[in-house]
Order: C-alpha cells, then structure tokens, then sequence
C-alpha cells in the first residue's frame, strides 16, 4: 500500500473527511487528547478483563448480536461509506455483509478452532490452551474501513480479547459508526482512537495494549514492526501487494479475460489482493489482451451510485499518485490500450486503464498501483510466467489459469504468495488464512490460523497424585 493510503485525512489538528466525488469537506474530527487516549484504554482493558471469563458461548451470542446490528445498519453504515471513500454502494452493501458473514464464521466454529488440545506424554494430563493476550491495537486503512477492521476484531473477540481501532483520518466516520454499533451490543469490546500516524508508537508502548494488528503501507508496517520490538509485542502486518494474475497458454482466455476486469477494477482498483500484474503466455496474450481492453472499456464510471461500476478513487492525491505511474510506464515503453486520460473535474476520477507492452523493470511492474490501472506483460512460456510472477518484492496473493488444474496444483508451491487462487480471482474469505511473504508482511488473519494469532499458546502439564 502507499504511504499515504493508511492514514490519509490527517491534518495537524484533527482529521477531516473529504467527499471524493465532489471535493467538500464532509467533517472534521479533532485529535484525542492525552486523557482521552488515556480514558479510551482503559475502557478497553476493563472490557477485556470481564470480557476474557466469558465462555464460548457467551461470546458466540455477543457476536451474532453484532452481525445482526451490522445487518440493521447496513444501509446506514454503506452510505457512509461511499460518501467518505467512493465506493459504489453495491460494493459498500456488500462490505457490510461480509463483515457480518465474519462474525457469524466465528461465532460457529471459533470454539473449535480454540478447543484445548491434548498431547500424549508420560504426564497425567498435558494439553496447550488457548487464552486471550488481552487489548489488540488495530492501525486501519480506509479502503475497506469496516470489512478491514471486522476480519481482524471478529476472532480476536471471540479469542477473548478486546479492540481498539486507530483508523485512517479520511474514514473516520466509519471508525465512530462501527464503535456506536458494537457498542450497542456490548459497550467498549471496540474502542476508536482519533489520532495522527506519528502517535501509534506511543500507543504501542502503553502497557494495556498486549498486540498490534496492521493494515496498510511497507513504510508503515517497519515504523509498527519497529514499535512491537522495542516493547516486545506480537504483530500481524498485512502490507503491500503486487498480485500476478498468470494466464498460461492452455487457458481459457474468454473466462480469464472476464474476471480480470472484476480482479483488477473492483472497488475502484483500490485493494490490497487486487490483480495488477497480468503475466500472459505470448500464444494467449493477443486474445487475452483484447477480451481485457473490451471488458475495462465497457465499465462505467461516475457518481458512486447503483448505476456505475467504479466510483471516484477515494483522495485526489491518491488519483494523481496514480496518473504518474502510468505515465512514467508508458514513458518507458509501455502502450495504452484502454483508459489512461485523467478528469480533471472535482472528483478523483481516475478512468480504468490497462497498459500493454509492460517489461519487467516497467514501474507497473516493480511498483504497487492501487487503483484502476494494469499492467500486460507477455512471457515466453510457464516457467518465464512463473519467474516473472515471483519477481516482486510482495508477496501477497496470485491467481493462476490453465484447464490443468493437477499441473496447477504443482505449480502453485512454487508461487511465492501468501495464497494461490487457480481459474478464479483472489479474495479474502473468512474460512482461508489470508496473508502474505517477503514484503507483504507476515502472520495471517481468517481462518483458523487468524482466530490463533492473537492469544497465548498455553501449555499445561498435570503431574500424577503424590503417593
């Protein structure tokens, strides 16, 4: 992610939300004051301390409470969305289902997956338990500001611990709405910092925080990764990500074309495990690259309504940022094939864009690009495809298409990601670990390995009775 996405909005004093469709100013949220970070911190580890007795099924009730008050809310909650980041309100609704859908999965199966587990030895009794670190320090990106902070904040509740969320400045909005939410369920399980990036490590330091989980920049993920050392804290880091899209040459281009445009273009281009990188095998890059081109062009653009297909990008800066990615590509050899003219109207709009002709040291192909421009790069054959797809500081996610899958199955081992999606694009689901290697970052959310990050792997050894 850029520097910029994770805590966008901030001003000196406080942080403001900016409508991206239009440019007005939509409010301003000054900064937590000392006493008030200090007060909010506490909230959080008294909740924790109560919090942490409560039994599965407790917790599970109390879950499904606040799945079903998202659900309420939903309309509520997307709007906000759309108003404070521009998503389309399809995509916002759908946001706020998923975050209720990961709170349900947890409800259902987090007992299980935190179920004491016994170990043979010559002991009486030896298994490893699973209790809660405590309070889990959450610093948010807006590009999914309630789906983000739901998939990290629904099984660390259910572990038993408590959250505190520092959000980006341009959604805090969204931070207070979701705080109001779970709060009508049970007060201070999800507490809002307002605060400037450069405050995290202090917060950090606080002894009542016992975990950081982060979403956002490489730039960011070090700073945190610096702080977590310095105060001995675990972390999870879910950075940056520049996913190969791998089409090699028995694919079925029609199919691999048509949700290339959904891998790449959705919420406006702008996530972590959007497809960027579309590496093709040359025998299939011709009919790939035009089914692409025609797909990205028939998308519409406009207000971020339920009649368009992309919304503006959530900060005009953001939009500039990328406009002068694609131009130094094209700079360096690559050729437009779709998009690539900038609205210089209120908005942020940025039009979807596909560049062709993209070589390997091409800045869409070394750099992230968070938003609706992607990169074609034609390889020689799979291996090249394969070595080109590792080529990348991230390692996030990937997609790969061939009709073989037993030969997919071989090839993804070999596919430096934190996850391998074969004929289908790359998301986030709530019952798969999600995460990455190399500069992507490390420890996983989701799943059972997601529900297992932030609690004390506990072992427990019972001696037999004195004689």
């Amino acid at each position: 992610m850029s520097a910029v996405r994770a805590g966008g909005g901030a001003t000196a004093a406080g942080a403001t939300t900016i409508d991206p469709t239009t440019g007005a100013t939509i409010a301003h949220h000054p900064f937590d004051a000392p006493a008030a970070v200090d007060a909010t911190l506490e909230r959080a580890a008294a909740a924790q301390r109560r919090w942490r007795t409560a039994g599965f099924e407790q917790r599970a009730q109390t879950l499904r409470a606040i799945a079903a008050a998202l659900r309420t809310e939903a309309e509520r909650t997307a709007a906000l969305i759309t108003l404070e980041m521009g998503k389309t309100l399809r995509e916002a609704r759908a946001e706020v289902e998923k975050s209720a859908w990961v709170c349900e999965y947890y409800a259902d199966h987090g007992a299980e997956q935190l179920a004491p587990e016994p170990v043979a030895t010559e002991w009486r009794e030896s298994y490893v338990d699973f209790p809660p670190l405590g309070v889990v320090l959450a610093v948010m990106p807006w590009n999914y500001p309630i789906w983000q902070v739901m998939r990290a904040a629904a099984p660390a509740l259910m572990a038993g611990n408590t959250f505190v969320v520092k959000h980006a400045g341009n959604v805090t909005g969204c931070a207070l709405l979701l705080r109001e939410i779970v709060a009508r369920v049970e007060p201070s399980l999800l507490e809002v910092l307002v605060l400037p990036g450069k405050a995290v490590a202090d917060v950090i330091a606080d002894r009542r925080i016992a975990a950081v989980t982060l979403t956002g920049s490489e730039a960011a993920g070090v700073a945190v990764a610096h702080a977590c050392a310095e105060a001995l804290k675990p972390s999870v880091l879910e950075l940056g990500g520049s996913d190969p899209f791998v089409v090699l040459g028995d694919a079925d281009v029609e199919a691999a074309a048509s949700t290339a445009v959904t891998a790449r273009f959705s919420n406006t281009g702008q996530s972590c495990v959007a497809a960027k990188r579309f590496i093709v095998v040359e025998e299939a890059a011709d009919a790939f690259e035009e089914a692409f081109a025609a797909g990205a062009g028939r998308l519409v653009m406009g207000p971020p309504s339920d009649d368009v297909d992309l919304g503006p990008m959530a900060r005009r800066d953001l939009r500039d940022e990328l406009a002068e990615q694609v131009a130094r590509s094209v700079a360096a050899g690559g050729r437009v094939l779709v998009g690539g003219v900038v609205d210089d109207g209120a908005g942020a709009f940025y039009p979807p864009t596909i560049v062709g002709g993209v070589a390997s040291d091409n800045p869409l192909a070394r750099e992230e690009t968070f938003g609706p421009a992607a990169a074609v790069l034609r390889v020689p054959d799979e291996a090249a495809a394969i070595a080109l797809a590792n080529d990348s500081p991230y390692g996030l996610s990937s997609s790969l298409w061939t009709r073989d899958v037993e030969r997919a199955k071989a090839l993804a081992p070999a596919i430096e990601a934190g996850a391998v999606f074969v004929n289908t694009m790359s998301a986030s689901d709530p019952r798969m670990p999600f995460g990455g290697v190399k500069r992507s970052g490390w420890g996983r959310e989701l799943g059972t390995f997601g529900i297992r990050e932030f609690v004390n792997v506990q072992a427990i050894t019972i001696a037999p009775r004195a004689s």
